[in-house]
């Protein structure tokens, strides 16, 4: 039973409602080109998409990719950092705080409406504070038309991407997704979930029947598995990495791309572990060249303060899965830059 229903306007409505600048696409479209050339491999810099694993405060996620946008500039020979700004969170349970895309203010009722808006306006704010475009999770497909025109870099969650509409839309994204290993860790069914993001599809949504040509940047993320009893396992070693080389070569993907993700299984959700797993893969990368060539770049969950505080009562700390702290995560990258 429906007890409410409100009208959401269409993405083109919003759009015109908050158009990007001129100057702002310009700057996306510069570094779109980048990416792309990362993961097509014109390019031997690494993509780090790094940044708070829920964007719930407007105020401390502009100050983080503000020092982001620093660091950037000074990094810009060995690495592209990406902000992450996740506005949509998936919930295991299906309660608890879904994002600012859904409740924009985490101590208020949710509101998608507003919720729009306020993702809307943190991305624009962002890239004219930083000069970066950013990454989200395409957690619900049909809102992916909000940010389009904004976003540089989209992943598709463990618990989606053996989802035939994420798959379907992925297709047709004019920008990199990252396709994320199930929850079970299966890398067939992930290079499946590539295989499909990779090729021409025909769906609906909407209104409409879409037809797309295929995204070519559709790649792998490595972010752990859970076993039958719940346990974490990580995927980031050497092993994993080759048998998902050897998957893409016997499958004829194009541009054979691997990001990992140095949180969720891979750590246990000890945040601190971020910086081991981040050392040992860029060992890895120095030993063996095919693992060099696959292994494009890290996800991370960062913010200002270290940890997490559910209650939201602290400036710049996670309100959901734990984060590095601004200083450890600056001299993480630094030290990967000077391994690349």
């Amino acid at each position: 039973m429906f007890v409410k229903r409100v009208k959401i306007p269409e993405p083109e409505e919003v759009k015109e409602t908050m158009p990007v600048s001129a100057a702002l696409s310009a700057m996306k479209e510069k570094r779109d080109e980048k990416i792309r050339d990362v993961l097509t491999g014109k390019d031997e810099r690494l993509l780090v998409i790094v940044g708070p694993c829920s964007a719930h405060d407007t105020a401390a996620v502009l100050d983080y990719v503000e020092r982001l946008g620093k660091l950037s500039l000074e990094f810009s020979e060995k690495l592209i950092l990406i902000p992450r700004i996740y506005t949509n969170k998936p919930r295991t349970k299906g309660v608890g705080y879904k994002g600012m895309f859904s409740q924009p203010d985490p101590g208020k009722a949710e509101d998608i409406l507003a919720g729009i808006y306020a993702i809307r306006s943190l991305n624009i704010k962002a890239m004219e504070a930083s000069g970066l475009s950013a990454a989200d999770e395409m957690l619900y497909p049909e809102n992916y038309p909000y940010l389009d025109d904004l976003l540089s870099y989209h992943a598709v969650g463990a618990r989606s991407s053996e989802n035939q509409m994420h798959r379907l839309v992925s297709s047709g994204v004019d920008a990199p997704v990252g396709m994320k290993n199930p929850m079970g860790g299966s890398i067939l069914t992930m290079l499946n979930s590539i295989y499909a993001a990779q090729s021409p599809q025909t769906f609906k949504m909407g209104s409409w029947q879409v037809d797309t040509s295929g995204n070519a940047l559709a790649h792998a993320i490595l972010r752990g598995k859970v076993d039958e009893y719940g346990n974490d396992i990580p995927n980031f070693h050497y092993e994993t990495v080759m048998e998902v080389a050897e998957g893409y070569e016997k499958s004829g993907l194009k541009n054979p791309a691997v990001i990992i993700d140095c949180n969720h299984s891979n750590s246990g959700k000890k945040h601190k572990e971020q910086i081991r797993i981040a050392e040992e893969v860029m060992q890895n990368r120095l030993f063996d060249k095919t693992f060099r060539r696959i292994v494009k770049g890290f996800m991370m969950e960062s913010f200002i303060e270290d940890g997490a505080d559910s209650g939201g009562l602290v400036y710049g700390k996670s309100i959901t899965d734990p984060c590095l702290c601004w200083e450890d995560t600056e001299k993480l990258l630094r030290d990967i830059a000077s391994k690349v």
